[in-house]
């Protein structure tokens, strides 16, 4: 049962005075999984900047740039001609300096309202200078002296979404800081004094109600205070989870090693350097008496596949059972259309659960898997769900792909199962981030490429230059190559991303005809299967796509791929993308089509796409670019880091939780007294209530 203390956190954000159905709606779609939001989630959403309204230079002094609260007496309205797009022009004097104050489709009656000739009234926005001259384009606040209390000197700034209003946002973090109960310090003194950290309690009003721009900046104390709180309910979870992954004793599964010779003969070419290691540390673990919990980090098409059926093999032959675990029913059929073959060769019988099958198919399978019969299993997350029992699951595979939290992965064994465990995945992540997302797991690294990969030529090439691509790419399927077209990330409306690919689609079936295919995440599973397999076939040459092509599809004959807008994409998901092609013998490119003028982060970041096909590399520059929270995509896909620690800016305080959460461990996991209670608050209040099971029972 969860504290009584932190009730007023865990209700639902609608008690929050002005948060009704819509707006809670909105604020589930941005700051959770899109389900019901609690005040919690409000109060971690932390501002991303801070506006000073403390700057109050008189009219004849007005800097260049930046935001400025001024005064003055409204002098005349100088509004646009009839029928014109020019905008309605309020010209603020005093001292004799003046400023215009702009606004663009202003309604008269508003505007003569809001700015009386004759009275003075304080403004404050963002000033620029046109034709020599100071203006402020539509200003944040407009108000009459007698009301200059109402403007908030300090105002921090938020992310938000379509449809929710700043002030609406404002308003419910401020009720909801209202609600925010003091809690019991978890954190030691000694270690509170060192840093200069406020409390829990203190360090979220601070940074949502600061005092001085500092207050509220990622790197100061509050902040700071916030994110090593989240850091040691992960470090402490993982801990947690990790120190029951341990006690059970695993099997030791030591094979004779026939099938692995017969798996080594019927592979069309030798595995890499790296693919051997790996391989050889997964045996030796698997060899122990204690349980595996190792992460497989492989670039796209590095041949994590392979590695994980040499160990589901090994359990297989040493008489255990293996169960290979994807996020999607595509990405399922994938891993089994390359295992099926090399496993068939070796003797072994292996089946795709998903839930497509046929009820009597399904019913023959599950009853194969609970005698025994079948050995290896490939399927979606439903192989660990309801009928499915496994005689003597020894090995579970799960192929992560930056959709399954680590905390569900390793939850497995609460559930009864403890089996050895090999996550992996295909977002190369950078050795300051593996700590942090997967706490000390071991990890495995696939470095090269299979052999007779070829490297992809990766080119930048203009919007303006649109017309002269299409004109190449018909040339190319002329010789019988095959395109893929990934549609812009129009914003994070799934809308307008859909809205773009279908635009580009008709417009490339203008020229290719039928050969132009279009593929969205809002089709049906069955008509993104249909539209595929044209692809596949050869019937469709160009498939346009939304960025649902990023994992789960091969289509070796593929080698041309265009990004349009790549500069809206973080540098990983580019490189994901690209890894669509590449994949067969011929030679492969792919086109990074933006729209210039670029900007200096985002051309240095396609310039590192085109230097450069190592996945890790890249991942080391889009954190160093732009930050933890863009690593992967957004935040709301699931990325596997915080809401509140940033890797870029609090990296070093990891040890410090890590090393913190060992201490209290040492102690053993059944935690006693006021610590122990204030430790479970913290737990709770990130979201790791599995930890507080594992730490009541010990």
């Amino acid at each position: 049962m969860r504290p009584s203390l932190l009730d007023p956190l865990f209700a639902p954000a609608s008690v929050i005075p002005g948060v009704g159905p819509r707006v809670a709606a909105l604020l589930g779609r941005f700051l959770g999984d899109g389900g019901e939001p609690i005040v919690r989630d409000v109060l971690f959403h932390l501002p991303h900047a801070v506006i000073d309204r403390r700057v109050r230079p008189p009219l004849w002094a007005l800097p260049q740039s930046g935001t400025v609260t001024v005064e003055g007496v409204v002098e005349r309205h100088e509004p646009p001609p009839v029928g014109s797009r020019a905008p309605w022009r309020v010209i603020l004097a005093e001292g004799g300096a003046a400023v215009q104050v702009v606004y663009f489709h202003a309604r008269a009656d508003w505007m003569l309202k809001l700015f009386p000739v004759g009275a003075r009234r304080i403004v404050s926005g963002a000033v620029e200078w046109f034709d020599l001259r100071p203006q402020i384009s539509h200003p944040d606040y407009v108000l009459a002296p007698e009301r200059a209390g109402d403007l908030p000197a300090l105002e921090p700034v938020y992310g938000g979404t379509a449809g929710l209003s700043p002030k609406v946002l404002r308003k419910a973090i401020v009720a909801a800081l209202a609600r925010l109960p003091e809690l019991p310090e978890w954190i030691p003194a000694d270690l509170r004094a060192r840093e200069h950290w406020p409390s829990f309690s203190d360090a979220l009003r601070q940074v949502h109600e600061p005092a001085e721009p500092a207050d509220a900046d990622p790197k100061g104390p509050a902040w700071r205070r916030l994110a090593f709180d989240e850091m040691l309910a992960s470090q402490l979870a993982l801990g947690l989870v990790r120190a029951s992954a341990r006690r059970v004793r695993g099997e030791a599964w030591r094979p004779a090693g026939a099938v692995a010779a017969a798996l080594r003969a019927a592979l069309p070419f030798a595995p890499t350097s790296s693919q051997e290691q790996a391989i050889a540390e997964i045996s030796a673990d698997l060899g122990s008496e204690t349980r595996m919990i190792r992460l497989l980090q492989g670039d796209v098409g590095s041949g994590k596949t392979l590695v994980a059926l040499f160990a589901m093999a090994a359990v297989a032959e040493a008489g255990g059972q293996a169960a290979l675990m994807a996020p999607t029913e595509l990405l399922a059929r994938q891993h089994f259309a390359t295992m099926a073959p090399l496993a068939e060769a070796a003797g072994l019988e292996i089946r795709l659960l998903t839930g497509k099958d046929k009820p009597a198919e399904r019913a023959e399978a599950i009853a194969a898997i609970a005698a025994g019969r079948t050995r290896l299993v490939v399927g979606t997350h439903a192989l660990f769900q309801g009928e499915v029992a496994f005689k003597r699951l020894g090995l579970a595979v799960v192929d992560e792909q930056h959709r399954f939290g680590v905390h569900q992965r390793l939850a497995l064994s609460a559930k009864g199962m403890n089996p050895d465990l090999l996550v992996m995945t295909a977002t190369p992540i950078p050795r300051t981030l593996v700590l942090s997302w997967f706490g000390d797991m071991d990890v495995s690294r696939l470095t090269e490429k299979p052999a007779g990969r070829r490297p992809i030529d990766t080119r930048l090439v203009s919007l303006d230059r649109l017309p002269e691509l299409v004109a190449r790419i018909g040339g190319a399927l002329a010789a019988g190559e095959k395109a893929y077209w990934v549609c812009p990330l129009v914003s994070e409306s799934e809308q307008s991303d859909l809205a773009a690919a279908e635009e580009r689609h008709a417009a490339l079936r203008r020229t290719f005809g039928e050969k132009a295919v279009l593929v969205h995440g809002r089709m049906s599973a069955a008509a993104k299967e249909a539209a595929m397999e044209r692809f596949r076939s050869g019937n469709g040459m160009v498939l346009v796509a939304t960025t649902v092509i990023e994992v789960g599809v091969d289509v070796p004959d593929a080698t041309i791929i265009v990004i349009e807008h790549a500069e809206r994409f973080g540098l990983a998901q580019l490189h994901q993308l690209r890894g669509r092609v590449g994949r067969g013998a011929a030679r492969s490119s792919c086109i990074l089509l933006y729209r210039g003028p670029l900007g200096e982060t985002a051309r240095a970041r396609l310039e590192i796409m085109r230097e450069t096909e190592d996945g890790f590399r890249i991942a080391e520059e889009d954190l160093r670019l732009r930050g933890e929270g863009d690593l992967l995509g957004t935040r709301q896909s699931g990325v596997p880091g915080f809401r509140i620690a940033r890797a870029d800016l609090h990296a070093e305080l990891l040890p410090v939780a890590r090393d913190a959460a060992r201490l209290i461990l040492s102690h053993g996991p059944q935690l006693e007294g006021e610590r122990a209670e204030a430790l479970k608050l913290l737990l709770y209040l990130f979201g790791r209530d599995d930890a507080v099971r594992l730490m009541r029972s010990g």
